[in-house]
């Protein structure tokens, strides 16, 4: 049963309706910072499974939507995104690109032992590794059928999406309690409520959102995802392969620094209320869509092994970001904020690293430097550096 985009789009904003009701009903979800979409967007994902179990019908929603709400969440970032910010954050971005480069040897070493000790082929291990979890869904795709063509591993596709979906179910749950931990034990409190110590997508215009706010913003985002589709076909002209979601913000953060400056006089949508709101929605629907489409049926019969895997990864990733990213960015508030973000893509997707830093922040304040880092590796470096990363271990192991 195939499930359309419009039909899609609208039961995702009836499911993330109910995530925020039942955040609002249960503190355990408050307590643990779980997102709204995660709150929901599981439980449809397993009536879904429970449906196909009973009854063998299969559902499948079609995601197109939910791609262009990537696009917009990433523009929101970029637009708030002025000079002073994204200097502000040199040094913690060249240390925390330092320690995922780390923790990505880390990842596959990991993958590659514990299928050992199962008696498995190695490379299943390295597809239960930063192939599948740092690189989620697209990475897992892109490089299964080499695993399949050049090692022989068969079922490599159904491996990195089982590795990459459970993954990001972990990612989404991991987050936001290793984030409280951090809080409440070392006491922590965000920075002063100032220009340079708002959180990147926080409004510090108190005006309410009108008519013309709100196509103000939608102009500038979408003259930013323009800006971005060129900026993304000229770099695959020169064969780069970088997301268009990276595109779109390196575009917005280029406009907010320009236009603004060029026309003082302009309305700028930075901090506004109305470019909260967009954002907040988009990642929101887009984080939805993601968890209630996942098929969990399809990887029933791989579950043994790589249930025992990412067990090993979620217990390394866990520590790695309590024990080694927290101190190195500084054991600050705006640390355990970055080690939620750090849980999102460890194991999931910059998407979902993302939501997990929102729900921290909406609970318990602003972190600006998170909300510039995080996108910026999980976005850029990270598909750079694993590419590599990749190859080593390919050669290595083959």
């Amino acid at each position: 049963m195939e499930i359309a985009g419009f039909a899609t789009f609208n039961i995702a904003i009836v499911v993330l309706a109910v995530g925020r009701w039942l955040n609002q009903r249960l503190a355990v979800l408050r307590q643990f910072n779980i997102p709204e979409p995660v709150s929901s967007g599981l439980l449809v994902c397993l009536l879904l499974a429970l449906v196909h179990g009973v009854s063998g019908l299969e559902i499948n929603f079609n995601l197109d939507t939910r791609d262009f709400l990537l696009l917009y969440f990433f523009a929101t970032i970029g637009l708030n995104a002025d000079v002073k910010t994204l200097l502000a954050g040199g040094r913690p971005l060249l240390v925390l690109v330092v320690l995922t480069v780390i923790f990505m040897i880390l990842q596959n070493l990991t993958g590659v032992g514990v299928a050992g000790l199962l008696g498995l082929s190695p490379l299943k291990g390295l597809l239960g590794g930063s192939v599948s979890l740092l690189g989620g869904h697209g990475t897992a795709i892109a490089w299964a059928p080499r695993f399949a063509r050049d090692h022989g591993i068969g079922n490599a596709l159904e491996i990195g999406i089982a590795c990459a979906t459970l993954g990001l179910v972990l990612a989404s749950l991991m987050g936001g309690p290793v984030a409280r931990f951090l809080i409440r034990r070392h006491q922590l409190r965000p920075g002063p409520a100032d220009g340079a110590g708002e959180r990147a997508d926080t409004p510090a215009d108190p005006r309410p959102v009108d008519f013309f706010s709100l196509l103000r913003t939608l102009f500038w985002l979408n003259m930013s995802l323009a800006l971005g589709d060129v900026l993304h076909e000229a770099l695959k002209a020169i064969g780069s392969n970088l997301p268009l979601f990276v595109c779109a913000l390196f575009s917005a953060i280029l406009i907010t620094n320009t236009v603004p400056r060029l026309m003082p006089r302009l309305i700028w949508p930075a901090r506004t209320r109305s470019l909260a709101l967009i954002s907040e929605i988009s990642l929101g629907i887009f984080l939805t869509m993601s968890l209630m489409s996942l098929q969990l049926w399809t990887i029933a019969e791989l579950a043994g092994p790589i249930l025992i895997i990412l067990a090993a990864q979620f217990l390394v990733a866990v520590l790695f970001a309590v024990m080694v990213v927290f101190p190195a960015m500084g054991g600050s508030y705006d640390a355990a904020v970055i080690c939620s973000g750090f849980g999102g893509f460890s194991m999931g997707a910059t998407p979902t690293a993302m939501a997990n830093m929102a729900a921290v922040t909406h609970r318990y304040g602003p972190s600006p430097q998170a909300f510039i880092i995080v996108p910026l590796v999980a976005g850029f470096f990270v598909d750079i550096s694993n590419a590599v990363v990749i190859q080593r271990f390919l050669t290595w192991l083959g």
